[in-house]
């Protein structure tokens, strides 16, 4: 394994991280001058990762001050967005939550030409740090051209992802809701073409059989399964879903609800079985991520970072 000095780290991190942040991480492996580069969070078989940089409630944060984060909680894999490889990349617009449609289109012309090989850069970057982007978020899917798509599946691949994910396409309202199957077969036949899954993420809206509409619509077609949003939008435990398709389960988003479509809570304080669903990966020797995805409030006097570690050290708690 590669050392590197206090000097060295710093400058990895870039200054992203707080001092008291940077001393943390260096005192959790108990050095004085060095520390390992590489985060190990492979648990008894089970990959422990994290959805950025949303988790860090910034989607538009650059992918130096992510990778630098990551590293502050000694993460090895990740569900990453795109916004991040793309401001690597050089794109012209960045930042905007609500893009016009003259944003689109001058995304779409830049994504033409622009080299997904610069792209290989980054990836070098986070796998040097001993980070695997395991799974490429992708927003606004539906709305990509046919270009756009294979871009998108091209880049996915550069940066080393084994999948996809996306939100799930429905329509109509919770209770009454269904698959959008247009949107879900289109994408599902780029997944086939480039054959790389597409994890739907599912909402508390989304039902098993929503998934298995969805399922049957391409070979490649798969779920990015929130353990939270089931147990408050299903009311029971994703546990026998998971037994039933884990081979279609791309990764799974760890986060604590109550049920009825209750609230996000601080772990172990919800209904949602994240110990159980955590060692049944574990047990069945699922290749199976588990993302941390954080979304519950920020206790007073307390900091997201602290809290993110919170949830890192529980999950590991759970599958020691």
């Amino acid at each position: 394994m590669a050392h590197y000095t206090r000097r060295d780290f710093t400058k990895l991190a870039l200054m992203a991280v707080p001092a008291a942040g940077l001393l943390s991480y260096l005192k959790a492996y108990g050095a004085s001058e060095e520390v390992p580069l590489k985060p190990n969070s492979t648990i008894n078989g089970v990959q422990l990762g994290i959805n950025v940089p949303y988790s860090f409630g910034n989607n538009f944060m650059s992918g130096d001050e992510t990778l630098a984060h990551v590293l502050e909680l000694g993460l090895g894999f990740v569900e990453l967005r795109a916004q991040p490889v793309e401001q690597f990349l050089g794109c012209p617009v960045y930042g905007k939550k609500k893009m016009k449609e003259e944003d689109t289109l001058k995304m779409r012309e830049w994504r033409k030409g622009v080299s997904i090989d610069k792209a290989l850069a980054f990836r070098k970057k986070w796998n040097d740090a001993g980070v695997t982007i395991s799974v490429f978020k992708v927003d606004n899917i539906y709305q990509m051209s046919d270009e756009e798509l294979n871009y998108f599946f091209a880049l996915a691949k550069t940066l080393g992802a084994n999948a996809i994910s996306c939100e799930m396409s429905i329509v109509g309202k919770e209770g009454s809701a269904h698959i959008n199957a247009k949107d879900l077969q289109r994408i599902g036949s780029f997944a086939d073409k480039h054959e790389m899954t597409v994890g739907y993420h599912g909402h508390t809206a989304v039902t098993e059989s929503m998934w298995e509409a969805g399922f049957d619509l391409a070979k490649f077609n798969g779920a990015n399964l929130d353990i939270g949003h089931f147990i408050a939008g299903n009311n029971y435990s994703p546990v026998e879903f998971m037994k039933k398709h884990h081979d279609k389960i791309t990764h799974i988003h760890v986060k604590d609800r109550r049920l009825h479509d209750g609230p996000n809570t601080e772990y172990g304080k919800g209904d949602t079985p994240i110990t159980e669903v955590l060692r049944l990966i574990r047990d069945n020797k699922w290749p199976i991520m588990a993302a941390i995805e954080f979304e519950y409030k920020v206790p007073e006097g307390s900091t997201r970072m602290a809290e993110i570690a919170r949830c890192v050290a529980y999950c590991r708690k759970a599958l020691a």
